[in-house]
């Protein structure tokens, strides 16, 4: 029998589609450090929601949201990002520049790493800059 954690919207996710959400953010997080960011944290999660990794490029802090997708069946992955997880993910971002009292004293950017595995290869889009925060 396959274990189906519940999380707190209700919704149930099968243990392989956990699995395949962290390897997406570790692929994720490793393609960034190549191309030279500084890994600060992930999964930080506070009442807002939750961001997946957090890092310092330059002097930008960039909040990243990683969607992955074993297959195109229910669109691709950087399909799957709505305007409600926008404002959930820019909540958070505030939060965490306000708990680290780094509000109004770094720049920052929101990324998406959007992963779809073709076969046994990642497939690897990322987007900066991918929205901002509507004043």
């Amino acid at each position: 029998m396959q274990n189906y954690p519940k999380w707190d919207n209700g919704v149930t996710h099968s243990t392989s589609h956990l699995e395949f959400g962290k390897s997406a953010e570790l692929v994720a997080c490793q393609f960034l450090l190549k191309k030279g960011l500084r890994l600060l944290t992930t999964n930080y999660r506070c009442y807002y929601g939750e961001i997946d990794i957090i890092m310092q490029d330059s002097d930008d802090i960039v909040f990243v949201e990683v969607r992955g997708r074993g297959s195109n069946k229910y669109g691709s992955a950087l399909e799957s990002i709505n305007k409600s997880k926008i404002k959930k993910i820019i909540k958070t971002a505030t939060h965490f520049l306000q708990r680290k009292k780094l509000l109004y004293q770094v720049t920052s950017r929101f990324d998406v790493v959007a992963i779809n595995q073709l076969a046994s290869k990642w497939d690897i889009d990322w987007i900066k800059n991918a929205f901002w925060e509507e004043v």
